[in-house]
């Protein structure tokens, strides 16, 4: 298992913007066969962060997800609306392990 977590910071005026083009992304995301999981999360203090949350089977379920066309569509759309660069940060599981 390979976990992403991407914090974006949106522009206060592209919050409705950037939630509607993540949304369509995820839909497509969870049809993808590398990805076990694809949430979208809001900040409740912070209504312009948001974390995506990225299960992938393996490292490069990640990378095939980065050549897909709705990925593609989505970075190209939302890039304008970030106040700052996404930052991916990757984790492992620990709890409950993938063996189990």
């Amino acid at each position: 298992m390979h976990i992403v977590h991407v914090h974006v910071h949106v522009k206060p005026e592209y919050v409705e913007a950037f939630k509607a083009a993540t949304i369509e992304n995820a839909r497509h995301s969870i049809l993808e066969p590398g990805i076990s999981r694809f949430d979208v999360i809001q900040s409740a203090d912070d209504p312009a962060h948001f974390v995506l949350i990225e299960h992938y089977k393996t490292p490069d379920d990640q990378l095939k997800h980065r050549e897909t066309a709705h990925y593609l569509r989505w970075r190209d759309a939302v890039a304008d609306m970030m106040a700052t660069p996404r930052q991916p940060f990757k984790y492992i599981p620990v709890f409950p392990a993938a063996a189990e």
